[in-house]
């Protein structure tokens, strides 16, 4: 087997290196926008004062789906570019799925759980922007410091278990977003 990043003489090995830089530069607007948002909240409240957009924490939440929509955009993308094989590759085991699949489903009840307790308002970085955003001890917060990009992260490891397994380039992505969320929790105390 080829390394991923390994040039071959079909080219397949330059394609992904070329896609995961692309990759990496578009999953990364998210994690930047977030960590500006978290530094500089006057500047974004500013902005939408200016332009007539209206609270800051609605602002975000559309950014929220914009963001979410260009992330799902570039897996598929990169699902596609690498096999006509969007979902269930035909060499994937059916314990890859079942882990996917499971992976999937707790990051969505982590992300669940975060809205429940926190509400649009907290979750959108109300606090940031002068809002009082009651502190919570309960789950998911009694177990994990940031249950939101946990869930997220589970449901990115579980859409390419589901999506790319056992392919050379399944993990890409995954570990990207990871280092990426994780760089973002660690600035964002």
């Amino acid at each position: 087997m080829n390394s991923v990043l390994h040039v071959t003489n079909n080219g397949a090995g330059s394609t992904t290196a070329a896609a995961l830089v692309v990759a990496a530069v578009l999953l990364s607007l998210e994690r930047l926008f977030y960590l500006w948002v978290w530094n500089q909240p006057e500047q974004l409240a500013a902005w939408c004062g200016r332009q007539g957009m209206g609270a800051p924490v609605v602002v975000l939440e559309r950014a929220c789906i914009f963001f979410k929509l260009l992330q799902a955009l570039v897996f598929v993308w990169w699902c596609t570019l690498h096999g006509s094989e969007l979902m269930w590759p035909e060499g994937g085991a059916l314990l890859a799925r079942i882990c996917g699949a499971t992976l999937v489903l707790a990051g969505q009840f982590l992300n669940y759980s975060v809205f429940r307790r926190l509400g649009r308002v907290g979750v959108f970085y109300g606090i940031r922007f002068g809002h009082r955003v009651r502190w919570s001890t309960e789950f998911p917060f009694s177990v994990l410091k940031h249950p939101q990009y946990v869930g997220a992260l589970l449901s990115i490891w579980g859409f390419f278990l589901l999506a790319r397994f056992p392919h050379d380039d399944w993990f890409l992505l995954p570990a990207l977003e990871t280092l990426y969320y994780s760089v973002g929790a660690y600035l964002e105390r």
